[in-house]
């Protein structure tokens, strides 16, 4: 399935902010998850100043079948990134920043202390930027995300991308119910912390498998959601199944805030952080 719809075509254009973000990210040798996913929505973000960081390198651990992101030997592990995030992120003047990470089961604690430094750099340096930890699974340890949710991040984001019954095949090295356990342990473990998880239509689930999954989120307490169209960056990813049209969006937007999600964003193009600040009011 090659031919995308009309309503994923987007337009390419530029923006004199592309540059500016293209700069501060060059001179403080960041990362960002919108380069290294092949996100389709990055000219778009990177006009409105604003980037996901991505931190712990760009050598992931594991080898998601859906994702961009390179598999293979991790990077050393930089200490001064958590206060070059925190500068990339004021020099924006972002209000609203996410953070998110390769997965480095190579790590003692999944990258989890440096999740933490980074969230401090934010406090130190700009607190009044809102920051969302997008984190891996922590390979379960439920003391290293307690590092990462002690430090109040406004929102800790976990992503589930699939419903369970996909996951031998999308996300091999994943675990449905650890992910699950991760996202109830959230709100366990800081009451000022908001959960959030996203998901991806498009890789052969059941409308019965995406209800059951939305009903295991709510009863692990997560709060916020984002539903998108799965896009195989490459041809050696796994094939769309199905490109779902936009009112199938509005429909399991609704569905999922009749059924209690405090905020819900569902379309097509959207991903986990594609205009995430309007979750607690700073769209």
């Amino acid at each position: 399935m090659d031919r995308k719809p009309p309503w994923l075509r987007r337009p390419l254009k530029t923006d004199p902010n592309q540059g500016v973000v293209e700069h501060v990210l060059k001179d403080l040798r960041l990362n960002t998850v919108c380069r290294e996913a092949n996100c389709p929505n990055y000219q778009e973000c990177f006009a409105a100043k604003t980037a996901t960081f991505m931190i712990l390198g760009t050598h992931c651990t594991r080898d998601c079948r859906f994702c961009n992101v390179t598999h293979g030997t991790p990077q050393p592990v930089n200490p001064n990134e958590p206060e070059r995030v925190a500068q990339a992120a004021a020099r924006l003047g972002l209000r609203y920043a996410v953070v998110t990470s390769v997965t480095r089961d190579d790590l003692p604690d999944g990258g989890a202390s440096h999740f933490a430094q980074t969230v401090r750099a934010f406090r130190a340096l700009s607190p009044d930027i809102a920051v969302e930890t997008l984190v891996p699974d922590f390979a379960g340890d439920m003391a290293a995300l307690a590092a990462v949710t002690a430090e109040t991040p406004d929102v800790v984001s976990h992503n589930v991308e699939t419903v369970p019954a996909l996951y031998a095949r999308v996300r091999p090295g994943a675990d449905y119910p650890r992910s699950l356990a991760l996202l109830a342990a959230v709100k366990r473990q800081n009451p000022q912390v908001r959960s959030k998880t996203g998901f991806m239509l498009g890789l052969g689930e059941t409308e019965e498998q995406v209800l059951a999954l939305l009903a295991d989120l709510r009863e692990a307490g997560c709060e916020f959601l984002t539903v998108g169209q799965y896009l195989a960056p490459t041809k050696a990813h796994l094939p769309v199944e199905r490109y779902v049209p936009p009112e199938e969006f509005d429909a399991w937007a609704a569905r999922a805030r009749a059924m209690g999600f405090a905020f819900v964003a569902a379309a097509p193009l959207v991903r986990s952080s594609y205009h995430a600040g309007e979750a607690v009011g700073l769209g």
